[in-house]
C-alpha cells in the first residue's frame, strides 16, 4: 500500500470515529426517555443519511454527515424536540441530495415523518438553489407549515447550524444568507418564541453583513467582562439575601445583551456603544408551584424594587397578558449601582423553559398520538390563521406578500378591548382601522370610525394598550386609496388591496369597452399593437392602468384622438421607458472593481454613502447602472434577501494607493454648549486635517449641543484619524460615524 492510500485510510478511519462520536453526544443531548423503539428509529436515520451522504462533502472540507448529525442535535438539546424531530433532521437532505425518495422515507418512517421532510425539501428547493427568495414558492412552502410546524423548526435548526459554519462559504453566499436569515428566519424564530435561536440567529448575521460594527461590539464587550461579572456579582448580592430571607427557591443568571440587539440600539437613538447603558440583564428564575406562579413573581420583583429604584417607563407585565407567542416574564428596569441601568427578568421555570424552547415547550410530541397534546397550540394556531388568511387573498405582487407576511412574525404588542370586554392583541401602532379588519372584513371595509373610551375618533386613530373600542360602520362605505396610510396589520393591509385590485378590475373591463367603441368610431382596428402605443403615448404603466383611466376620466375624451395619436407617431417618440447607465468615470476616477471588471461603470448609493475601507456590494440597478451599498446600510437586509440575483461582488481597490477623490461621510457630535464650538470644530476640520465641509448644523438643548457634519474623506482611516483628532481636542465630546439622510 502506498503512503497516499495509508494516509487515505487512516483519515476515513479517523472520520469514522468521529462520525460516531457525534452520533453518540446527539444521543446523550435527548432530554427526554427513549424508548427501545425509539432507539432504533432514531438509528435507523442515521445509518440511512449515513448511507445517503457517503461520498459527499461540506465547503470546509468535513464529511457531509457531520451536518444532519448537528442539525438533529440542536433540535433536541436547544429547543427540545422530540424523536420525530431528531429523525427528521438527520435525515432532511437525504431526499434532496440522493437517490432516496419520499415514497421511501414514508415506509421506513411513517406518513408524518414524510410529511415534514416533504415540506423540508420544499424549502430548500425555494431558498438553497435561487438566488433570492421565490415569494411564490415561498406563499406555497408557507402551507405546510399549517400541517406540522416541525417543519419550520427543523428548517430552523438547520439554518443555525449553517450560520454557524458560514465562514467556509464565498463573500457573496455569505452575504445572501446572512441577509436572508435576518430578513425571514430570525423573525420567524422570534414569532415561535425562541429566543436563544433568534438572538444566535441575528448576531450571525451582522457577524457577515456588518463585519466592522460586530468587531468593534465583540471586543469591547470582551474588554469589559471581568468587570461586567464582578459588577454582576455585587448587584445580585442584596437581592439574593432577601430572597433567602423570603424562603424563595431561586436561580439568578446574568447575561450580556446580545451584539445585534446593542447595535439596533446605537442604530436607533444615533449614539456610540458608550452611551448603551443596559448593556447586560439580570435573570431571576423562581421555582413555584403552579398555583404561585404570579404572586412569587410579584413578591421577587416587590424585593428588587425595594433594594433598586425603577424606571417605571420600562416595567413590563407579561404575566398577566402572556405575548402571544406564550412569552411570559415580568421585566423592569432599575438603577444598580454607581449610576448603571439594569434590566431584571422575572419569571417561573415554567416560564423560562417556554422563553427558552418557545411553542416547542409545550409540544410533548408522542410518537403514539395525533396532534399535538397541549391547549398551549391555541395561540400559535390564531398566528397560523392570520397566515392562512393572507395566503388565501394572494397578492398580485409577491414581494408585497412577504411583507404582509413580515409584518405577522415580529411585532410589539397592545392589548385593547371590545365593547362587550373581549381581548384582542394587534400590534403597537395599530389604528381603528386595524382593529375592524381584525373583529372582521366586513366590520373593516364597512368602518366609518369609531368610538375609543366613548370618544369619538377617525379611522387612522392609533390605539394605546387597555383601549375600549367601539366600531361604527356605514353601508355605503367601501375601502379606498388613503386607507393603505392608516393601517399596520398583514390583514387589513391584504384586505384593503384586495378590494381596491377588484375595484380597479371592474372599472377597467368598462373602460376597456369605452375605448372599444371609441376604436370602432374611429375604424380603427382594436388589437394589442395600438392598445401599446396608446399605454407608451399616455406614459402607463400597463394596458390595465390605460382601460382604468378611460374608465375614470383621467383621460379626457378630448386628448383620446386615436387616429391622430396614432398617425402622429409620437407613441415611440413618447416612450417613458428608457435606460439610463451611471455616469462613466475615468479610469483614474474608478476607484472599485465592479464583479471582476475595473471600468463598469457604477454610482455611490445615497442611501448609505460608502467610503474606502466601507464593505461594500453591488447592486444592479433597472435604468441606473450598479449602485454600490455598504453592507451595513439600511436598505442592505432587503436587497439581498428579494434581490440576490442582482447582487454584485464589489471592492474597494487597493486603498494604500493614494487617489485624488473624496467621498461624502457624515459625523455626530454630542457634548457640553460653548461659546465658539463651531470655529473650534471647523479649524480642527478644516485647518488641522484638510478636510473640506459640505455642511454643519449645530443644536443647543439646555447647555448640550447635537451636531452632524458632512465631510469629503479618502478613506474609512481618514475618517477615524478625524474623529480621533476631534476627541483628543475634545475629550468630553461624544463624536462617531453616522448615516447621512439620503
Amino acid at each position: 500500500m502506498s503512503e497516499v492510500e495509508m494516509s487515505v485510510v487512516v483519515r476515513e478511519e479517523l472520520e469514522r470515529k468521529e462520525i460516531l462520536k457525534r452520533y453518540k453526544s446527539l444521543l446523550r443531548s435527548i432530554r427526554h426517555e427513549l424508548t427501545n423503539e425509539q432507539k432504533k428509529t432514531i438509528r435507523a436515520a442515521f445509518d440511512l443519511a449515513l448511507d445517503a451522504h457517503k461520498d459527499m462533502r461540506r465547503k470546509t472540507g468535513e464529511p457531509y454527515i457531520y451536518h444532519p448529525i448537528a442539525v438533529a442535535k440542536i433540535a433536541a438539546q436547544e429547543i427540545g424536540l422530540g424523536t420525530t424531530s431528531i429523525v427528521c433532521g438527520l435525515i432532511h437532505d437525504v431526499v434532496e441530495d440522493s437517490d432516496y425518495t419520499i415514497q421511501d422515507i414514508k415506509r421506513k418512517f411513517g406518513e408524518k415523518t414524510a410529511k415534514i421532510v416533504d415540506g423540508l425539501t420544499k424549502i430548500k428547493e425555494v431558498f438553497d438553489h435561487t438566488d433570492s427568495m421565490q415569494a411564490e414558492n415561498f406563499r406555497k412552502m408557507l402551507l405546510t407549515l399549517s400541517d406540522d410546524v416541525r417543519v419550520i423548526l427543523v428548517k430552523l435548526c438547520d439554518r443555525l447550524h449553517n450560520m454557524r459554519t458560514l465562514e467556509s462559504m464565498g463573500r457573496k453566499n455569505q452575504l445572501k444568507i446572512a441577509s436572508e436569515t435576518l430578513f425571514l428566519y430570525a423573525p420567524l424564530a422570534h414569532r415561535l418564541g425562541l429566543y436563544n435561536v433568534k438572538s444566535e440567529l441575528e448576531d450571525l448575521s451582522i457577524k457577515y453583513t456588518q463585519r466592522e460594527a460586530y468587531k468593534e461590539i465583540s471586543h469591547k464587550l470582551n474588554a469589559k467582562k471581568a468587570a461586567r461579572d464582578r459588577y454582576i456579582r455585587k448587584f445580585i448580592e442584596p437581592i439574593k439575601k432577601k430572597l433567602d430571607e423570603a424562603n424563595i427557591k431561586y436561580t439568578i443568571k446574568g447575561r450580556p445583551k446580545s451584539i445585534y440587539s446593542i447595535l439596533k440600539k446605537m442604530n436607533q437613538q444615533d449614539i456610540p456603544f458608550e452611551q448603551v447603558f443596559d448593556l447586560f440583564a439580570i435573570r431571576i428564575i423562581v421555582d413555584s408551584l403552579a398555583e404561585k406562579e404570579k404572586s412569587d413573581c410579584w413578591t421577587a420583583y416587590s424585593i428588587v424594587t425595594d433594594i433598586y429604584k425603577p424606571n417605571p417607563s420600562r416595567t413590563r407585565d407579561w404575566i398577566t397578558t402572556p405575548k402571544s407567542n406564550g412569552y411570559e416574564s415580568l421585566h423592569t428596569t432599575v438603577m444598580g449601582n454607581d449610576g448603571k441601568w439594569v434590566e431584571v427578568q422575572i419569571r417561573t421555570e415554567r416560564m423560562d423553559e417556554l422563553a427558552e424552547k418557545g411553542y416547542a415547550a409545550h409540544w410533548k410530541y408522542k410518537d403514539s398520538k395525533e396532534g399535538i397534546e397541549n391547549e398551549a397550540q391555541a395561540g400559535v394556531d390564531g398566528w397560523l390563521a392570520r397566515i392562512k388568511d393572507i395566503l388565501d387573498n394572494p397578492s398580485s405582487n409577491a414581494l408585497e406578500f412577504l411583507d404582509d407576511f413580515k409584518l405577522q412574525l415580529i411585532h410589539e404588542e397592545i392589548f385593547v378591548f371590545t365593547p362587550n370586554g373581549d381581548l384582542k392583541k394587534l400590534p403597537k401602532g395599530a389604528s381603528t382601522l386595524d382593529f375592524a379588519f381584525e373583529i372582521h372584513t366586513q366590520v373593516g371595509s364597512k368602518c366609518i370610525g369609531a368610538k375609543v373610551n366613548n370618544r369619538l375618533v377617525p379611522l387612522s386613530h392609533t390605539l394605546a394598550n387597555g383601549d375600549q373600542v367601539e366600531i361604527l360602520t356605514s353601508e355605503k362605505q367601501h375601502p379606498r386609496d388613503e386607507w393603505l396610510q392608516y393601517v399596520v396589520t398583514g390583514k387589513a393591509i391584504a384586505r384593503i388591496r384586495n378590494y381596491l385590485r377588484e375595484s380597479k378590475r371592474e372599472a377597467a373591463d368598462k373602460g376597456k369597452e369605452l375605448l372599444k367603441k371609441r376604436f370602432h368610431k374611429e375604424k380603427i382596428e382594436f388589437v394589442e399593437d395600438n392598445i401599446q402605443k396608446l399605454v407608451r403615448y399616455f406614459k402607463v404603466q400597463s394596458s390595465l392602468d390605460l382601460f382604468y383611466s378611460v374608465a375614470k376620466e383621467l383621460i379626457s375624451a378630448d386628448k383620446l384622438q386615436i387616429s391622430n395619436i396614432l398617425n402622429k407617431k409620437i407613441a415611440t417618440a413618447a416612450a417613458p421607458i428608457k435606460v439610463v447607465t451611471a455616469p462613466n468615470t475615468s479610469n483614474k476616477k474608478n476607484e472599485i472593481v465592479v464583479g471582476d471588471e475595473y471600468d463598469l461603470p457604477y454610482s455611490l448609493a445615497k442611501c448609505c454613502n460608502p467610503i474606502p475601507g466601507d464593505d461594500i456590494f453591488g447592486f444592479i440597478t433597472i435604468g441606473e447602472g450598479v449602485k454600490i451599498h455598504r453592507t451595513s446600510c439600511p436598505n442592505a437586509v432587503s436587497l439581498m434577501s428579494n434581490y440576490g440575483y442582482r447582487i454584485i461582488k464589489s471592492q474597494w481597490k487597493n486603498t494604500m494607493v493614494k487617489t485624488e477623490s473624496r467621498f461624502l461621510a457624515g459625523v455626530k457630535i454630542i457634548g457640553i454648549d460653548d461659546v465658539g464650538i463651531v470655529s473650534s470644530l471647523s479649524e480642527i476640520i478644516s485647518k488641522n486635517m484638510g478636510v473640506n465641509m459640505k455642511a454643519i448644523t449645530i443644536e443647543s438643548h439646555e447647555g448640550t449641543f447635537e451636531g452632524m457634519i458632512s465631510v469629503f474623506v479618502e478613506d474609512t482611516k481618514h475618517l477615524d484619524d478625524l474623529i480621533a483628532n476631534i476627541k483628543q481636542k475634545h475629550p468630553m465630546m461624544d463624536v462617531f460615524r453616522m448615516e447621512l439622510k439620503a
